[in-house]
């Protein structure tokens, strides 16, 4: 069931600006129009040459064409402004389904509202056809049908003009509406097939159709036609043709390409990294609908990049970014990866002593050192295990020297963590542990739950080592595996300090430390 629209705050009525804006250009375009067919009719035919008493008749029509003018005007007006409106809204205690029922109500109404003025615009011109054929019956009935065409035309051309103007100026009002319900099917305004057809046969056909009609009448009364009054003739509806033809497209087009444009760039924004971008509305065709699909689209765009963001922070940006090119086999493969383990020291008696957020608080700025060092030395967090975290070099993205990034890593980390120690009252001592070698990396689990992570003996080796860590000077410790696996540079940094036996391993393990921090206590 949808929503009923927030009360008290949306379907107002049309802006008084907006009708004061729409009434004017309404009505200028009319009597323009107007002026135009009567010019056309009165003078520029040679219609007077079939009139017995030429001075009565044009009295006559031009005293018709006065008070009709003002008549159809004034009724014109009123008539729209009464019919063209948004209803009032309902009480705020009324019903949902009362509610429910005004928005659909007003939203017709403002969608509806350029046709309503056409239909407005259009019953006074429909009226003077058979009104002026009448007036000039009595005279001629040639004269009459003469009349009759060029009001016709006229009305025709006119209407389709006013129309798209007032489409044009009502473009803020339809926004308004369709920001709150946007289209999802074609409405009660043409598509653009409609539009495009329209603005070539009411623009140019109708004009050219006079023509065709002025020449057809040369034809007919040659005697009253002479290659003057006949050029003159074509010419000034060719000039009309012309006018009224670029007008009616350019508006047409001006309706078209606008909200096109606006996708277009706003695309180009999404495109720049700009997410959040939207586009108004504007249209309730396709024009509205390719509109709305496209904030459908940012929209969606959004929550793919929020969760992408919140799946890097779960798992590490790189194998989120492996994840979403579909590039990790389900099952695990085979790497050469560097793992670093890292254990905080005193964390049980501290969680024995402090209250539980002041021990979340001292763990996130500790793994908050982890994430930084082991990220800029092209690593990432595997899993945080409590008070420890294994990171992994290698694993998904291929890296030149693992072992060598991973005891680098193990060597900045220690420095950061000795300096936190010096300056702040925070516990920060941890054991650091290295180890490398072959192990199965990929997703782990089951098809409804799993997790990439890494499985092997390295893994093995870094945690044991950790321990022993803890009781060297340096607090660090690495396997003799990834020392040789090491780039010489680093591995000149290392040297060896003992050899024993890991728990739960069967051979010895050589252990190195950094040659700064060399040494038991």
């Amino acid at each position: 069931m949808e929503d009923p629209p927030e009360r008290g705050t949306v379907h107002r009525d049309f802006r008084p600006a907006t009708k004061a804006r729409v009434g004017a250009l309404v009505v200028v375009s009319n009597v323009v129009g107007a002026a135009i067919v009567l010019a056309v009719a009165g003078w520029l035919l040679p219609t007077q040459n079939l009139v017995p008493d030429l001075d009565d008749t044009l009295d006559r029509n031009l005293w018709a064409f006065g008070f009709y003018l003002v008549f159809a005007a004034v009724v014109g007006l009123i008539w729209g402004f009464l019919w063209v409106h948004v209803p009032p809204q309902p009480d705020a205690d009324a019903g949902d389904d009362v509610w429910r029922a005004h928005g659909r109500l007003a939203r017709s109404a403002v969608l509806a509202a350029p046709l309503r003025i056409t239909v407005v615009q259009a019953v006074p011109w429909i009226v003077a056809v058979p009104l002026f054929a009448t007036i000039n019956a009595f005279s001629s009935l040639t004269v009459a049908l003469t009349v009759a065409c060029v009001v016709a035309l006229g009305g025709v051309a006119t209407v389709a003009v006013a129309y798209r103007l007032s489409e044009l100026a009502l473009r803020g009002e339809v926004a308004r509406v369709l920001a709150e319900d946007p289209p999802d099917r074609l409405g009660l305004v043409p598509g653009v097939v409609a539009r495009s057809l329209s603005a070539w046969t009411l623009g140019t056909g109708v004009p050219l159709l006079g023509i065709a009609l002025a020449a057809a009448a040369s034809l007919v009364f040659r005697d009253y036609y002479t290659v003057t009054r006949l050029g003159v003739v074509v010419l000034v509806l060719a000039a009309v043709a012309l006018a009224v033809g670029f007008l009616l497209a350019a508006l047409t087009s001006t309706s078209i390409a606008g909200p096109v444009m606006d996708v277009r760039r706003a695309l180009r924004w999404v495109q720049d990294g700009e997410l959040g971008t939207r586009v108004q509305i504007s249209d309730a065709s396709e024009l509205g609908m390719l509109q709305a699909g496209f904030n459908e689209m940012a929209t969606g765009l959004r929550e793919r990049d929020r969760i992408r963001e919140l799946f890097g922070r779960q798992v590490g940006e790189g194998v989120a970014r492996t994840a979403l090119a579909g590039e990790i086999e389900l099952g695990g493969e085979v790497r050469e990866v560097a793992v670093l383990f890292v254990d905080l020291v005193g964390s049980t008696e501290m969680a024995f002593e402090h209250p539980p957020h002041e021990v979340v608080a001292v763990l996130n700025a500790f793994f908050g050192e982890v994430v930084d060092v082991v990220e800029s030395h092209r690593g990432w967090i595997n899993k945080f295990e409590g008070d420890a975290a294994l990171a992994v070099f290698g694993a998904p993205d291929d890296l030149d020297d693992p072992a060598g990034c991973a005891l680098a890593a193990a060597r900045a980390l220690a420095e950061r963590l000795d300096a936190r120690t010096a300056t702040t009252t925070a516990p920060a001592t941890a054991g650091i542990a290295v180890s490398a070698g072959p192990t199965v990396a990929g997703n782990i689990g089951d098809t409804r739950r799993y997790e990439y992570t890494v499985i092997g003996d390295p893994v093995n080796e870094a945690a044991r080592l950790c321990d022993v860590a803890k009781g060297l000077r340096g607090l660090v410790a690495a396997s003799d595996a990834a020392i040789r696996r090491a780039g010489p540079d680093e591995a000149a940094r290392w040297t060896e300090v003992d050899v024993l036996r890991l728990r739960g391993r069967n051979r010895a393990t050589r252990v190195h430390a950094p040659c700064d921090r060399a040494g038991d206590d």
